[in-house]
Protein backbone atom coordinates (compact mmCIF):
# COMPACT_ATOMS: atom_id res chain seq x y z
CA UNK A 1 0.00 0.00 0.00
CA UNK A 2 1.70 3.52 -1.27
CA UNK A 3 1.70 6.16 1.65
CA UNK A 4 3.17 9.69 2.38
CA UNK A 5 5.47 9.69 5.00
CA UNK A 6 7.16 12.29 6.90
CA UNK A 7 10.89 12.59 7.63
CA UNK A 8 11.75 14.61 10.19
CA UNK A 9 15.58 15.01 12.00
CA UNK A 10 14.01 14.50 15.62
CA UNK A 11 10.45 14.38 16.12
CA UNK A 12 10.08 16.35 19.55
CA UNK A 13 6.46 16.57 21.67
CA UNK A 14 6.78 20.04 22.57
CA UNK A 15 7.78 21.73 19.47
CA UNK A 16 5.72 23.71 16.65
CA UNK A 17 7.63 21.22 13.79
CA UNK A 18 7.01 17.88 16.06
CA UNK A 19 3.84 19.09 16.52
CA UNK A 20 3.00 19.65 12.75
CA UNK A 21 4.42 16.68 12.13
CA UNK A 22 2.22 14.43 14.12
CA UNK A 23 -1.00 16.27 13.61
CA UNK A 24 -0.49 15.97 9.52
CA UNK A 25 0.18 11.84 10.19
CA UNK A 26 -2.80 11.41 11.71
CA UNK A 27 -4.74 13.72 8.89
CA UNK A 28 -3.26 11.43 6.62
CA UNK A 29 -4.18 8.50 7.77
CA UNK A 30 -7.56 9.82 8.46
CA UNK A 31 -7.37 10.18 4.44
CA UNK A 32 -6.77 6.65 4.44
CA UNK A 33 -3.31 7.16 3.38
CA UNK A 34 -0.69 4.96 5.06
CA UNK A 35 1.79 7.53 7.17
CA UNK A 36 4.67 7.35 9.47
CA UNK A 37 7.31 9.24 10.70
CA UNK A 38 10.78 8.32 9.50
CA UNK A 39 14.01 10.17 11.59
CA UNK A 40 17.50 10.68 11.86
CA UNK A 41 17.76 10.73 16.06
CA UNK A 42 15.59 9.46 17.81
CA UNK A 43 13.69 11.36 20.42
CA UNK A 44 13.01 8.97 23.82
CA UNK A 45 9.97 10.67 24.15
CA UNK A 46 8.16 9.79 20.78
CA UNK A 47 10.48 6.42 20.24
CA UNK A 48 6.93 4.41 19.51
CA UNK A 49 5.78 7.02 17.07
CA UNK A 50 9.11 7.11 15.02
CA UNK A 51 11.18 5.00 12.84
CA UNK A 52 15.15 5.47 11.73
CA UNK A 53 14.96 6.85 8.56
CA UNK A 54 17.15 3.88 6.62
CA UNK A 55 14.08 1.55 7.35
CA UNK A 56 12.08 2.92 4.62
CA UNK A 57 14.44 1.48 2.01
CA UNK A 58 13.13 -1.67 2.73
CA UNK A 59 9.68 -0.24 3.63
CA UNK A 60 9.15 1.87 0.57
CA UNK A 61 5.89 1.30 -1.74
CA UNK A 62 5.51 2.39 -5.15
CA UNK A 63 3.17 5.10 -5.61
CA UNK A 64 4.78 6.45 -2.37
CA UNK A 65 5.39 10.39 -1.72
CA UNK A 66 7.89 11.53 0.54
CA UNK A 67 7.75 15.09 3.14
CA UNK A 68 10.59 16.59 4.40
CA UNK A 69 9.52 19.02 7.39
CA UNK A 70 12.63 21.38 7.16
CA UNK A 71 14.06 23.09 9.87
CA UNK A 72 17.47 22.63 10.05
CA UNK A 73 20.60 20.23 9.31
CA UNK A 74 20.06 16.42 8.57
CA UNK A 75 21.70 13.69 6.89
CA UNK A 76 18.25 12.77 5.64
CA UNK A 77 18.41 15.47 3.12
CA UNK A 78 21.27 13.90 0.05
CA UNK A 79 19.20 10.98 0.95
CA UNK A 80 16.46 12.20 0.37
CA UNK A 81 17.74 14.40 -2.81
CA UNK A 82 18.45 10.90 -4.21
CA UNK A 83 15.35 8.64 -3.53
CA UNK A 84 12.89 8.63 -6.81
CA UNK A 85 9.66 9.29 -4.98
CA UNK A 86 8.10 12.96 -5.69
CA UNK A 87 9.37 14.81 -2.81
CA UNK A 88 7.93 17.37 -0.58
CA UNK A 89 9.57 20.30 1.33
CA UNK A 90 7.52 21.46 4.08
CA UNK A 91 9.75 24.65 5.35
CA UNK A 92 9.81 26.20 8.84
CA UNK A 93 12.48 28.22 7.96
CA UNK A 94 16.08 28.27 8.97
CA UNK A 95 17.71 30.56 11.70
CA UNK A 96 20.94 32.40 10.55
CA UNK A 97 23.88 30.99 11.77
CA UNK A 98 25.25 34.53 13.02
CA UNK A 99 22.39 33.88 15.90
CA UNK A 100 24.02 31.14 17.33
CA UNK A 101 27.66 32.01 16.34
CA UNK A 102 28.89 33.96 19.26
CA UNK A 103 27.13 31.09 21.35
CA UNK A 104 27.33 27.74 19.75
CA UNK A 105 30.27 27.15 17.36
CA UNK A 106 28.88 23.65 16.42
CA UNK A 107 24.86 24.75 15.98
CA UNK A 108 26.19 28.01 14.24
CA UNK A 109 27.89 25.43 11.66
CA UNK A 110 24.79 23.17 11.57
CA UNK A 111 22.99 26.41 10.30
CA UNK A 112 25.13 26.65 7.63
CA UNK A 113 25.06 23.18 6.70
CA UNK A 114 20.94 23.33 6.85
CA UNK A 115 21.26 26.01 4.16
CA UNK A 116 23.28 24.33 1.96
CA UNK A 117 20.08 21.85 2.51
CA UNK A 118 17.52 23.92 1.63
CA UNK A 119 19.43 24.78 -1.68
CA UNK A 120 19.44 20.78 -2.83
CA UNK A 121 16.30 20.17 -1.32
CA UNK A 122 14.50 23.13 -3.03
CA UNK A 123 15.97 21.98 -6.37
CA UNK A 124 14.56 18.81 -6.61
CA UNK A 125 11.64 19.24 -4.63
CA UNK A 126 8.02 19.04 -6.78
CA UNK A 127 6.83 21.14 -3.94
CA UNK A 128 8.07 23.40 -1.24
CA UNK A 129 5.20 24.01 1.23
CA UNK A 130 6.06 27.14 3.42
CA UNK A 131 4.26 28.29 6.57
CA UNK A 132 4.57 31.87 5.84
CA UNK A 133 5.25 34.18 2.61
CA UNK A 134 8.39 35.11 4.32
CA UNK A 135 9.48 31.41 4.43
CA UNK A 136 7.99 31.10 0.66
CA UNK A 137 10.89 33.91 -0.44
CA UNK A 138 13.16 31.79 0.67
CA UNK A 139 12.47 29.04 -0.68
CA UNK A 140 12.03 30.57 -4.58
CA UNK A 141 15.31 32.29 -3.34
CA UNK A 142 16.95 28.61 -3.28
CA UNK A 143 15.33 27.69 -6.54
CA UNK A 144 11.84 25.90 -5.74
CA UNK A 145 10.01 25.69 -8.64
CA UNK A 146 6.78 25.17 -7.37
CA UNK A 147 5.33 26.72 -4.12
CA UNK A 148 2.76 27.29 -1.83
CA UNK A 149 1.86 28.80 1.57
CA UNK A 150 0.04 26.71 4.05
CA UNK A 151 0.33 27.60 8.03
CA UNK A 152 0.92 25.26 10.67
CA UNK A 153 -1.61 22.70 11.30
CA UNK A 154 -1.50 22.65 14.85
CA UNK A 155 -1.64 26.51 15.60
CA UNK A 156 -4.98 26.91 17.72
CA UNK A 157 -7.93 28.70 16.92
CA UNK A 158 -9.82 31.52 18.99
CA UNK A 159 -10.52 30.78 22.48
CA UNK A 160 -14.20 31.95 24.26
CA UNK A 161 -13.83 35.47 25.44
CA UNK A 162 -12.39 36.21 28.76
CA UNK A 163 -10.81 38.52 31.21
CA UNK A 164 -8.49 41.33 29.53
CA UNK A 165 -5.73 43.04 30.97
CA UNK A 166 -5.81 43.96 35.29
CA UNK A 167 -9.11 42.05 35.32
CA UNK A 168 -6.92 38.58 34.31
CA UNK A 169 -4.71 38.82 37.63
CA UNK A 170 -5.52 36.47 40.65
CA UNK A 171 -5.79 37.31 43.90
CA UNK A 172 -5.37 41.10 43.62
CA UNK A 173 -1.71 40.65 42.38
CA UNK A 174 -0.06 43.60 42.02
CA UNK A 175 2.17 44.70 38.70
CA UNK A 176 1.47 43.61 35.63
CA UNK A 177 2.03 39.69 34.22
CA UNK A 178 4.44 39.91 30.99
CA UNK A 179 4.97 36.43 29.10
CA UNK A 180 7.25 35.29 26.64
CA UNK A 181 6.68 32.04 24.82
CA UNK A 182 9.94 30.33 22.78
CA UNK A 183 12.58 28.10 23.33
CA UNK A 184 15.82 29.81 24.89
CA UNK A 185 17.84 30.63 22.04
CA UNK A 186 19.67 33.32 20.75
CA UNK A 187 17.16 34.73 18.02
CA UNK A 188 14.58 34.89 20.46
CA UNK A 189 16.22 37.48 21.94
CA UNK A 190 14.85 36.84 25.70
CA UNK A 191 17.75 38.80 26.86
CA UNK A 192 16.13 42.28 25.17
CA UNK A 193 12.79 41.16 27.19
CA UNK A 194 14.70 40.58 30.22
CA UNK A 195 16.61 44.12 29.62
CA UNK A 196 12.60 45.97 28.98
CA UNK A 197 11.26 44.41 32.24
CA UNK A 198 14.06 45.72 34.43
CA UNK A 199 13.59 49.39 32.49
CA UNK A 200 9.72 48.86 33.23
CA UNK A 201 10.05 48.20 36.98
CA UNK A 202 12.45 51.09 37.27
CA UNK A 203 10.29 53.67 35.63
CA UNK A 204 6.50 52.86 35.09
CA UNK A 205 5.48 49.27 37.31
CA UNK A 206 7.90 48.44 40.09
CA UNK A 207 5.89 44.42 40.58
CA UNK A 208 6.00 43.49 36.90
CA UNK A 209 6.94 40.05 36.50
CA UNK A 210 7.83 38.52 33.73
CA UNK A 211 7.62 34.67 32.73
CA UNK A 212 9.54 32.83 30.12
CA UNK A 213 8.34 29.23 28.54
CA UNK A 214 10.36 27.27 27.01
CA UNK A 215 13.45 24.84 26.77
CA UNK A 216 17.05 25.47 26.31
CA UNK A 217 18.27 25.00 22.62
CA UNK A 218 21.74 26.70 23.32
CA UNK A 219 22.95 26.09 26.86
CA UNK A 220 25.16 28.82 26.76
CA UNK A 221 22.82 31.18 26.17
CA UNK A 222 20.56 29.46 28.52
CA UNK A 223 22.44 29.89 31.09
CA UNK A 224 23.34 33.06 30.49
CA UNK A 225 19.75 34.60 30.60
CA UNK A 226 19.90 33.33 34.09
CA UNK A 227 22.89 35.57 34.87
CA UNK A 228 21.73 38.36 33.18
CA UNK A 229 18.48 38.23 35.58
CA UNK A 230 20.13 37.97 38.38
CA UNK A 231 22.97 40.34 37.79
CA UNK A 232 19.65 43.36 37.05
CA UNK A 233 18.44 41.61 40.64
CA UNK A 234 15.23 40.46 38.81
CA UNK A 235 15.77 36.96 40.30
CA UNK A 236 12.72 36.81 42.04
CA UNK A 237 10.69 38.97 38.88
CA UNK A 238 11.90 36.53 36.25
CA UNK A 239 10.47 32.68 35.82
CA UNK A 240 11.98 30.17 33.85
CA UNK A 241 9.50 27.42 32.35
CA UNK A 242 9.96 24.43 30.59
CA UNK A 243 8.05 21.07 30.09
CA UNK A 244 4.32 21.89 30.72
CA UNK A 245 1.38 20.43 28.44
CA UNK A 246 -0.63 22.45 26.63
CA UNK A 247 -3.37 23.01 29.19
CA UNK A 248 -0.67 24.35 31.74
CA UNK A 249 0.49 26.39 28.44
CA UNK A 250 -3.10 27.76 27.85
CA UNK A 251 -3.70 29.04 31.56
CA UNK A 252 -0.46 30.84 31.04
CA UNK A 253 -1.85 32.98 28.50
CA UNK A 254 -5.18 33.38 29.90
CA UNK A 255 -3.15 34.47 33.11
CA UNK A 256 -0.78 36.69 31.56
CA UNK A 257 -1.40 40.74 30.62
CA UNK A 258 0.76 40.85 27.43
CA UNK A 259 3.16 38.93 25.00
CA UNK A 260 6.44 40.32 24.44
CA UNK A 261 7.90 38.39 21.77
CA UNK A 262 11.08 40.03 20.49
CA UNK A 263 12.78 37.48 18.06
CA UNK A 264 15.22 38.63 15.65
CA UNK A 265 14.15 35.80 13.43
CA UNK A 266 10.83 33.87 13.05
CA UNK A 267 9.41 32.12 10.16
CA UNK A 268 5.72 31.73 11.42
CA UNK A 269 5.61 32.48 15.67
CA UNK A 270 2.93 29.85 16.79
CA UNK A 271 3.27 31.86 19.99
CA UNK A 272 1.77 34.68 18.45
CA UNK A 273 -1.08 33.08 17.07
CA UNK A 274 -1.85 31.18 20.68
CA UNK A 275 -1.78 35.00 22.08
CA UNK A 276 -4.12 36.28 19.50
CA UNK A 277 -6.74 32.99 20.00
CA UNK A 278 -6.64 33.35 24.05
CA UNK A 279 -7.17 37.41 23.94
CA UNK A 280 -3.64 38.36 25.06
CA UNK A 281 -2.41 41.18 23.59
CA UNK A 282 1.23 41.37 21.38
CA UNK A 283 4.01 43.57 22.12
CA UNK A 284 6.26 42.01 19.20
CA UNK A 285 9.52 42.72 16.96
CA UNK A 286 8.85 43.54 13.28
CA UNK A 287 11.49 41.05 12.16
CA UNK A 288 10.72 37.72 9.57
CA UNK A 289 7.20 36.35 9.54
CA UNK A 290 5.63 38.32 12.23
CA UNK A 291 4.01 41.81 10.67
CA UNK A 292 2.19 38.60 8.32
CA UNK A 293 1.06 36.87 11.36
CA UNK A 294 0.34 39.66 13.65
CA UNK A 295 -0.51 42.56 11.17
CA UNK A 296 -2.78 45.13 13.00
CA UNK A 297 -3.55 43.26 15.85
CA UNK A 298 -0.24 44.14 18.35
CA UNK A 299 2.05 46.49 18.27
CA UNK A 300 5.23 45.85 16.22
CA UNK A 301 7.81 47.74 17.59
CA UNK A 302 11.38 48.47 15.24
CA UNK A 303 13.05 49.91 17.71
CA UNK A 304 13.32 47.17 20.35
CA UNK A 305 15.67 48.76 23.02
CA UNK A 306 14.53 48.07 26.34
CA UNK A 307 12.90 52.01 26.87
CA UNK A 308 10.81 51.45 23.56
CA UNK A 309 9.73 48.11 24.83
CA UNK A 310 9.04 48.89 27.92
CA UNK A 311 7.29 51.65 26.56
CA UNK A 312 4.96 49.95 24.47
CA UNK A 313 3.73 47.59 27.51
CA UNK A 314 3.37 50.19 29.42
CA UNK A 315 1.08 52.16 26.63
CA UNK A 316 -0.93 48.43 26.39
CA UNK A 317 -1.72 48.07 29.74
CA UNK A 318 -2.62 51.43 29.86
CA UNK A 319 -5.25 51.91 27.77
CA UNK A 320 -7.89 49.85 28.60
CA UNK A 321 -9.96 50.75 25.24
CA UNK A 322 -7.18 50.23 22.77
CA UNK A 323 -6.21 47.04 24.55
CA UNK A 324 -9.91 45.56 23.81
CA UNK A 325 -9.90 46.73 20.03
CA UNK A 326 -6.46 44.94 20.04
CA UNK A 327 -7.91 41.90 21.23
CA UNK A 328 -10.94 41.95 19.27
CA UNK A 329 -8.57 42.15 16.12
CA UNK A 330 -6.32 39.25 17.34
CA UNK A 331 -9.42 36.95 17.05
CA UNK A 332 -10.35 38.33 13.57
CA UNK A 333 -7.39 37.77 12.77
CA UNK A 334 -6.99 34.41 13.91
CA UNK A 335 -10.37 33.38 12.63
CA UNK A 336 -9.14 35.42 9.24
CA UNK A 337 -6.23 32.59 8.82
CA UNK A 338 -8.57 29.62 8.77
CA UNK A 339 -6.50 27.54 10.88
CA UNK A 340 -9.15 25.11 11.10
CA UNK A 341 -8.48 24.36 7.45
CA UNK A 342 -4.60 24.28 7.04
CA UNK A 343 -4.26 20.23 7.68
CA UNK A 344 -7.24 19.71 5.25
CA UNK A 345 -5.47 21.83 2.41
CA UNK A 346 -2.19 20.36 3.37
CA UNK A 347 -3.22 16.98 2.73
CA UNK A 348 -4.56 17.98 -0.64
CA UNK A 349 -1.72 20.28 -1.63
CA UNK A 350 0.58 16.80 -1.03
CA UNK A 351 -2.17 14.00 -1.86
CA UNK A 352 -2.16 14.95 -5.54
CA UNK A 353 1.36 13.74 -5.74
CA UNK A 354 -0.19 10.35 -5.14
CA UNK A 355 -1.41 8.00 -7.65
CA UNK A 356 -5.57 8.20 -8.14
CA UNK A 357 -5.53 11.56 -6.22
CA UNK A 358 -7.04 15.18 -8.14
CA UNK A 359 -5.61 18.21 -8.29
CA UNK A 360 -4.28 20.23 -4.99
CA UNK A 361 -6.40 22.59 -3.22
CA UNK A 362 -4.94 25.97 -3.11
CA UNK A 363 -2.62 26.87 0.14
CA UNK A 364 -3.96 29.21 2.97
CA UNK A 365 -2.51 32.36 3.02
CA UNK A 366 -1.18 34.43 5.83
CA UNK A 367 -2.70 37.90 5.50
CA UNK A 368 0.09 40.59 5.67
CA UNK A 369 2.80 42.34 4.89
CA UNK A 370 6.75 41.83 5.91
CA UNK A 371 8.25 45.14 7.49
CA UNK A 372 11.80 45.32 8.08
CA UNK A 373 13.28 44.53 11.59
CA UNK A 374 15.24 46.21 14.24
CA UNK A 375 18.19 46.49 15.83
CA UNK A 376 18.21 44.46 19.58
CA UNK A 377 20.82 45.29 22.34
CA UNK A 378 23.23 42.74 22.63
CA UNK A 379 24.30 39.95 25.29
CA UNK A 380 27.88 39.12 26.00
CA UNK A 381 28.52 35.57 25.20
CA UNK A 382 30.85 33.36 27.24
CA UNK A 383 34.41 34.67 27.13
CA UNK A 384 33.05 38.21 25.50
CA UNK A 385 35.44 41.01 27.10
CA UNK A 386 33.73 43.64 29.01
CA UNK A 387 33.52 46.85 28.87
Amino acid sequence: MSGVHQFVPMLHRHDAVGGHTRVLRDLLVADGFDSRIYVEVVDPETTAETRPYLEYEAEAEPGDVLVYQLATYSAMARWLVARPEPLVVNYHSITPPSFFAPWSNGIARLQVDGLGDLALLAARADLGIAVSHFDEEELRAAGCAETVVIPVANAPGPRPAGPEGPARRAGGRAGASWLSVGRLAPNKCHHVTIAALFVARATSDPEARLTLVGSPSEPHYASALRRYAASLGLVGAVDFVSGIDDDELSERYRSADVLVMLSGHEGFGVPLVEAMANGLPVVARAAGAVPEVVGDAGVLLEDCGPRAVASAVAGVLADADGRSRMVERGRRRVLGMELDRAGERWVAAVSRFAPGRGAAVPGATVPGATVPGATVPALRPPGAATH
